[in-house]
């Protein structure tokens, strides 16, 4: 139980809640001085068509095309979610990463 000195924070999310997984992070300081935060996943790109020549006995042979012909030459960056934070958010957020990182490492356990 809290006291006169304390303050507890309930957390709701809805049943839809997911985690997504990220590998990256792409954006900057918009015109009112918050930073925004655009979280992707970045992975080699699926091709849309793929035509094999075919064996006799109807296995696939050899890749005839590939479309688009750059996937082996590019990369797909999804961006699933953003975040928008004031200095003082993105502070707060440093320091909890920074602290996350030295639980990681074994600095602080």
């Amino acid at each position: 139980m809290a006291t006169s000195n304390q303050i507890t924070f309930k957390y709701k999310f809805p049943e839809t809640y997911n985690p997504v997984y990220i590998n990256g992070a792409h954006g900057g300081i918009n015109v009112q001085g918050e930073i925004i935060a655009n979280f992707y996943m970045e992975r080699t790109p699926l091709p849309n068509k793929v035509t094999n020549n075919l064996n006799t006995d109807g296995s696939l042979s050899d890749v005839v095309s590939i479309l688009p012909e750059d996937t082996s030459h590019s990369y797909v960056r999804y961006v699933q979610t953003g975040v928008v934070m004031n200095l003082v958010t993105a502070k707060q957020l440093r320091d909890w990463l920074n602290k996350q990182i030295e639980i990681l490492e074994g600095g602080n356990k």
